[in-house]
């Protein structure tokens, strides 16, 4: 996610690194624009390299809690996801926890680009076990695949009440008449209680 600036600028022509060079003297100056360089990140860019020239204006301004909050609630879909992809590489922000509701919040809505943003290793590393839980049944419920889901083996592993929600989402979705995804069988296998025989 944290693409390096000069493996960036391959990519970007001389328009558009002239302005990504004005927008990271902005975000380290930290003067008011450079927020919205970061919302136009995809307008000068290019989309497909809006997420790492917004990574690295976030790095590079070192947002406190209440300017990433602003950011987020304010910004598009788009905006969103990235500044949730880069959370694990913003090491200014005090508590380290503080972004948590930002990954709560990702959590809670149906935008399965979003669910599988939060989950990266940020969420991996501060998520607390009753919320990752509940973020795997929404990877399953989503359709959001666990190879997106950061730390999956570490933080499943050995992980019996996950196991006992898992069993709970099988029964009632084969009592539903409803296949289960394939994700399912792996992260159950995962926490050490395999899927009983049907």
């Amino acid at each position: 996610m944290l693409t390096p600036r000069t493996e960036l600028d391959t990519r970007l022509d001389a328009t558009a690194r002239t302005w990504l060079d004005h927008a990271l003297t902005e975000a380290t100056t930290r003067q008011p624009a450079w927020e919205t360089r970061f919302a136009t990140a995809g307008r000068h860019c290019g989309r497909h390299n809006a997420d790492p020239v917004r990574a690295l204006l976030l790095t590079a301004a070192r947002p406190d809690p209440p300017t990433l909050t602003r950011l987020y609630h304010h910004g598009s879909a788009a905006e969103r996801r990235a500044l949730l992809l880069a959370l694990p590489h913003l090491d200014s922000l005090t508590p380290p926890t503080a972004a948590l509701p930002l990954v709560e919040d990702a959590l809670r809505t149906h935008d399965t680009r979003l669910i599988a943003a939060a989950l990266g290793p940020y969420a991996a590393q501060h998520l607390d076990a009753h919320s990752w839980r509940h973020a795997i049944l929404k990877c399953l419920f989503t359709g959001v695949p666990l190879d997106t889901v950061a730390d999956l083996e570490r933080r499943a592993r050995g992980d019996r009440e996950l196991a006992r929600m898992l069993t709970d989402y099988t029964a009632e979705r084969t009592a539903a008449g409803r296949t289960t995804p394939p994700d399912l069988t792996r992260v159950q296998t995962l926490t050490g209680e395999p899927p009983k025989e049907t």
